[in-house]
């Protein structure tokens, strides 16, 4: 009796512990299922939450969708009323109508170029003519120039602001005096239609041109082989894409083509004096330039000078000629004709040219005081690019 008392003592632990397990795996299970309901549960609270900001999401864009339908009608139905009516009410043709596109310049040009005179006809003739594009930031955020860099050259669009009958192009056509035909240079003062040319006296006043990407920082571009003078109002700027911008093939009117090198001088030379000036001029300009050194300079004088940037009229009567700028008359030399002036980065540069037209002396350089138009406050030098155009060469050599 003893011996069967002392087994089934011994086999209620036994039992003890599986009740205590099914109880454990019960209460598990129920554990289990209870966070599932509450995840199912969540999960079907945030999915009704997504729907609900989707549909406003969708109900946002769509009333953006219709304000600006709205606001194209309204664009569209007063470019009708426009052509329509004149500024004073009464009717008029469409062609010659009032209408007009109200464009604000996103930068402004401070260039090497100070004055119209010696400012190259054409981009990339003169390589080592710089400027700096410098964008208005309540307008062009930095962000806006991401990526810019990272091509070789730019087209840049602007305006023409230094043209003298820019009044004119304001008024109706049929009643401003804009011409027609303009003179061209290569044509010997021959007249071809100014939409054949690249004559800055156009119907709308902008200016197209590509130049190369030297470097950019912040709201800054640097450029090279540009022809545009200081102070110049920026439109636009659109990459240069080589697969679409170059076309193969093109060709040229014969007249051009003819006098390709018409305007090409074959020697430029510098005087001891002229040496000697612009090493004075050279220490006072030298932290405002945008050129490394006083050779750098001085092979831009060179490029600049190397095409004939005399006007039409300097060119057939010399000593009738005024070059453009405050006081800088063509001055007379008996025997040696006349005396020009070229104005680069605030330096008045005085040369003179044989009467073949063909042979430069450079002889004298003096500074220009405020001969900027862009003001200080914004402006660049060499030393602010110099390790951005290092970085960039050293890539362009890999």
């Amino acid at each position: 009796m003893a011996t069967v008392g002392n087994g089934k003592l011994a086999k209620i632990p036994a039992v003890s512990l599986a009740v205590v397990a099914v109880v454990t795996a019960v209460i598990s299970l129920s554990v289990a299922f209870f966070s599932a309901s509450i995840c199912r549960r969540k999960s079907k609270i945030l999915s009704l939450r997504v729907k609900e900001l989707e549909a406003s999401l969708d109900a946002s864009l769509e009333m953006a969708a219709s304000e600006r339908r709205g606001r194209i009608r309204a664009q569209q139905a007063l470019r009708v009323a426009l052509s329509q009516r004149s500024s004073d009410g009464s009717r008029i043709s469409r062609s010659e109508s009032a209408i007009s596109y109200p464009m604000a310049p996103i930068a402004f040009v401070q260039s090497c170029f100070a004055t119209r005179n010696g400012t190259p006809r054409q981009p990339l003739v003169v390589p080592l003519s710089r400027a700096c594009l410098m964008f208005d930031s309540s307008r062009v955020p930095a962000a806006a120039l991401d990526g810019l860099a990272e091509y070789s050259h730019c087209w840049v669009l602007y305006v023409f602001h230094l043209n003298t009958d820019l009044e004119k192009l304001w008024k109706q056509t049929s009643r401003s005096k804009f011409k027609a035909k303009v003179r061209v240079p290569r044509l010997k003062g021959g007249k071809m239609g100014v939409l054949a040319t690249r004559s800055p006296h156009r119907p709308c006043p902008i200016g197209l041109s590509v130049a190369k990407i030297e470097a950019q920082e912040g709201h800054a571009i640097l450029l090279s082989g540009v022809d545009l003078v200081d102070g110049t109002p920026v439109l636009d700027v659109k990459p240069y894409l080589p697969y679409s911008d170059s076309i193969q093939g093109a060709t040229l009117p014969k007249w051009l083509k003819e006098e390709e090198n018409s305007l090409a001088i074959s020697s430029v030379c510098f005087s001891a004096e002229f040496n000697s000036t612009l090493s004075i001029c050279w220490s006072e300009h030298e932290k405002k330039s945008l050129y490394a050194s006083m050779d750098e300079f001085q092979s831009l004088i060179k490029e600049v000078l190397s095409w004939d940037i005399r006007s039409l009229s300097q060119q057939s009567r010399p000593h009738h000629a005024i070059i453009e700028g405050e006081s800088h008359e063509c001055s007379l030399l008996p025997a040696s004709g006349v005396i020009y002036h070229l104005i680069l980065e605030g330096i008045d540069i005085s040369y003179r040219i044989d009467d073949d037209g063909s042979n430069i002396l450079v002889e004298k350089a003096t500074i220009v005081p405020s001969a900027s138009t862009v003001s200080n406050k914004y402006h660049y030098n060499y030393s602010m690019w110099r390790e951005k155009i290092v970085k960039r060469n050293d890539l362009a050599v890999q």
